[in-house]
């Protein structure tokens, strides 16, 4: 295994294998650390660890683990991925992992770039745009779990850490490869172990890859892979997989489908207004969980009455109905129910016939892979920009005559995607013809 990545939620471990695959890397994503070793061909492991909004001491530890075990598959180069819109509070997790990270590995000129820009996300002088507004302008402001109040990453970030926190700016990375190279090592001299970097485009992403080719860490989000994948290439390191497998075609999963919704962000609450429009739906509020109102056996009943019709189970409220059901019930407690309540309702539906199922939202989508049991996941195409299709298979046990039956999932970061998302991916999973581009081995 060539380069190795630690994922803090399981949208965007599967976001960055997507990248990792585009760019000609084998890849797997694991749902937690591996138990075994991983196969011999494999070039990138993605491990998907649901620790955004853990606490610090248990997200630190659960991402050394995850480390020490990319260490032993004879990884090169380490990855530490989290969110493009840098979600975290100012006592959040992002620093302090990658200040562990880093003390493990003896790393600096550790690069801090979460921006995509396909995804809308640009760094320009240290602050973090949604497209054409500042983070803290975007409704990220309204998280209900992790604020984003100022869109300064510099100063956000050393809230989080006891390093210095370094800045290369658009002017340097402008300057091209040698510019860019004397950029990190000024603010290393300065002693900045964290050095956040502008990015606009595409082009500054690849430029920031090559310019940590022979760095241990880099923590990004995911646009950062493509940059990473390339140097490998460069290298002559990667494997002839990539023009034998992008002829693959995705493998067609038709039959019952479930939508699972948990997430709050704008972009996931128009996608929700707009499929409740033209199909059954379950709200599941806040409120009636905490008061027992509302139970998984209402749910199960809900989605075998409406299975033919790919319902949706939703907790995707106004961020304001949240908060007040938090000051009422405890912050803490309405996330472990709502998480809890789609972990159960994932692990029920996996004993019914459901073939496909579509998951929004981060701390959902941990919810219902680890609800599932997933090992690992095979990356198909992609639905749109950041958010992959995804196989599983089921055990064998699971069902009486022994068959084994492929399942499709998506699981999709609250604030990406279309406004028709989830019919757009319960297409592709049944298509016949699907082009499969992003392919990658199930282990």
């Amino acid at each position: 295994m060539l380069l190795g990545c630690i994922g803090d939620d399981f949208t965007g471990s599967s976001d960055v294998a997507n990248m990792l695959v585009q760019g000609g890397m084998r890849t797997t994503q694991y749902c937690g650390i591996p138990k075994s070793n991983a196969a011999t061909d494999v070039e990138a492991g993605v491990i998907s660890l649901k620790t955004r909004s853990l606490p610090v001491d248990q997200a630190v530890e659960q991402s050394l683990q995850a480390l020490r075990w990319l260490q032993e598959q004879g990884c090169q180069q380490f990855y530490f991925k989290y969110c493009s819109t840098f979600d975290s509070t100012k006592t959040g997790n992002i620093g302090p992992v990658a200040e562990k990270l880093a003390e493990a590995l003896d790393a600096y000129k550790v690069l801090v770039c979460p921006a995509y820009p396909a995804g809308g996300r640009t760094i320009y002088q240290g602050h973090l745009f949604v497209k054409d507004q500042l983070l803290s302008e975007c409704g990220m402001e309204k998280h209900p779990l992790t604020p984003m109040v100022d869109a300064d990453i510099r100063r956000w970030l050393q809230y989080q850490t006891g390093f210095n926190v370094g800045h290369v700016s658009l002017q340097d990375i402008e300057r091209g490869d040698d510019g860019l190279a004397h950029a990190l090592e000024r603010e290393h001299e300065k002693g900045n172990r964290l050095i956040i970097a502008d990015t606009v485009r595409n082009a500054d992403l690849y430029a920031l890859g090559r310019a940590v080719a022979g760095e241990l860490l880099v923590t990004g989000g995911s646009g950062l892979a493509l940059g990473l994948a390339a140097n490998f290439r460069s290298a002559g390191k990667l494997s002839v997989f990539e023009g034998e497998d992008k002829s693959r075609k995705w493998q067609s999963v038709k039959g019952r489908a479930v939508i699972l919704s948990g997430s709050c962000s704008i972009a996931t609450r128009g996608q929700v207004a707009y499929y409740i429009a033209r199909n059954p739906s379950l709200e599941i509020s806040a409120e009636e969980l905490a008061s027992g109102q509302m139970n998984v056996e209402i749910a199960l009943k809900f989605v075998e009455e409406n299975a033919d019709n790919a319902p949706l189970i939703y907790s995707s409220a106004d961020p304001e109905r949240v908060k007040q059901a938090q000051i009422r019930y405890g912050q803490a407690e309405i996330a472990a129910k709502i998480e809890s309540f789609f972990e159960e309702l994932a692990s029920q539906l996996l004993k019914s016939d459901l073939s496909r199922i579509i998951a929004a939202g981060g701390e959902t989508s941990g919810a219902v892979v680890q609800g599932l049991g997933v090992e690992s996941l095979q990356v198909g195409p992609e639905i749109d920009a950041g958010v992959p299709l995804l196989l599983m298979h089921k055990n064998a046990s699971t069902y009486p005559n022994g068959q084994k039956q492929p399942v499709a999932l998506a699981l999709k970061s609250g604030n990406f995607g279309s406004e028709n998302f989830f019919e757009k991916a319960l297409k592709m999973m049944a298509a016949d013809e699907t082009n499969n581009g992003n392919d990658a081995s199930v282990e």
